[in-house]
């Protein structure tokens, strides 16, 4: 990780690996179908969804506004672009994160991620890389691994209670 000059960007990569015991074929499916990923993704305990869109093809946008904990709260944004989707193998996207403020968006993050599905017995080995330019501070590179292995643990718990 390395902050570079007045601008005080901080560029940082991370790499999460887990196992599933579900299938590629599942694993992949629970991006692609805009409930389910809805379910895992958007959903968490504690936000508020202002708006969301799923549109999962290469070309293709997804994204929304939301809020975490009560009024006094920020409006988050996230705006994905999907580049390069490969069924049961590998999912490139590239994302912005941001706040709104009264002055208009400011963008706190732009990444570039990769989900990659490996076969693994009868289960799934997934793993995620994210390459990150943190606007606002190289704290921001911790949290958002954090909150990415939290994403991923919401996927465990959705293949598990959605099981077919």
């Amino acid at each position: 990780m390395t902050v570079q000059g007045p601008s005080r960007v901080a560029h940082g990569t991370f790499t999460i690996e887990r196992r599933y015991d579900a299938s590629p074929a599942r694993v992949f499916a629970a991006y692609a179908d805009p409930v389910a990923f809805r379910r895992w993704f958007v959903d968490g305990k504690g936000f508020t969804i202002h708006e969301w869109t799923h549109d999962f093809r290469v070309g293709g946008r997804s994204g929304g506004r939301f809020r975490h904990g009560g009024e006094e709260n920020d409006v988050w944004f996230n705006e994905t672009r999907h580049l390069d989707i490969v069924p049961d193998l590998r999912i490139v996207i590239a994302y912005v994160m941001g706040r709104e403020t009264p002055d208009g968006p400011v963008r706190n993050s732009v990444s570039l991620a990769t989900t990659e599905l490996v076969a693994d017995g009868a289960g799934t080995r997934l793993i995620y890389t994210e390459q990150g330019a943190f606007l606002e501070s190289a704290d921001h590179i911790a949290m958002r691994e954090h909150g990415c292995r939290e994403m991923l643990e919401g996927l465990a718990r959705d293949l598990e209670e959605h099981a077919r």
